[in-house]
C-alpha cells in the first residue's frame, strides 16, 4: 500500500512558503490507518520494545494502538503546564523560537526499551527532546518511528546513532 497516496499536500499553510502534510485523510482511513500502524508495530518488535511513548499531541494518536498492539503501556511527552504530578523538562530549539517537553518523572525506569512514535521528523528537534528524556530518566531508546519524513531538513542528523525508520520520506 502506498501511504503516500493518503497524505494530502496544503500549500502556504501554517504559513507562506511552507507546504503542509496533512495526514488526517490517512487517520480517516480504516485500511490506510492499519497499515500505517501495523508497519510500526512490525519495526517495535524487531527492537524488543517495553514501552512506548508519543510526544503531543499527533505521537498520542499513532503511539497508544501501537502500545496497545505490542501490550505495553504508553507514555505521553507533554506540552508545558500539561503534568499534574512531578515532571522532568527538557528546553529544545524550534526552526523560530523554543519549545519545552516534559515527562512524569517516574514515567521511565533503568531497563526500559522505549520507542519513540510521532507522525513527523522534520528538523529533528522534538524527537531529541523526547531522547533527552527518556535518557534523563534511565532508560535507552529502542527506536524512533515515524510516518512522514521530511528528508531536506536532515532531522535524522540530529539523532544520529539511533534506530529509526520513516514509513513515508519526501
Amino acid at each position: 500500500m502506498n501511504l503516500k497516496n493518503y497524505i494530502a499536500a496544503v500549500k502556504d499553510f501554517p504559513k507562506k512558503g511552507i507546504l503542509f502534510r496533512d495526514i488526517t485523510p490517512l487517520l480517516k482511513d480504516k485500511i490506510a490507518l492499519k497499515n500505517t500502524i501495523d508497519k510500526m508495530c512490525l519495526f517495535a518488535k524487531d527492537n524488543n520494545t517495553t514501552v512506548v511513548c508519543g510526544p503531543e499531541a499527533r505521537g498520542f494518536i499513532f503511539g497508544t494502538p501501537v502500545a496497545y498492539s505490542l501490550g505495553v503501556g504508553f507514555v505521553p511527552i507533554r506540552k508545558p503546564g500539561k503534568l499534574p504530578r512531578k515532571s522532568v523538562s527538557h528546553k529544545y530549539e524550534l526552526e523560530y523560537g523554543e519549545n519545552i517537553l516534559s515527562v512524569h518523572h517516574d514515567a521511565f525506569k533503568k531497563g526500559d526499551k522505549v520507542l519513540i512514535v510521532d507522525d513527523l521528523l522534520a528538523t529533528g528537534g522534538t524527537i531529541l527532546a523526547t531522547i533527552k528524556l527518556i535518557e534523563s530518566l534511565g532508560a535507552t531508546v529502542a527506536g524512533v518511528v515515524c510516518v512522514i519524513e521530511l528528508d531536506d531538513l536532515k532531522g535524522r542528523e540530529k539523532i544520529k546513532g539511533y534506530n529509526v525508520q520513516s514509513l513515508i520520506h519526501y
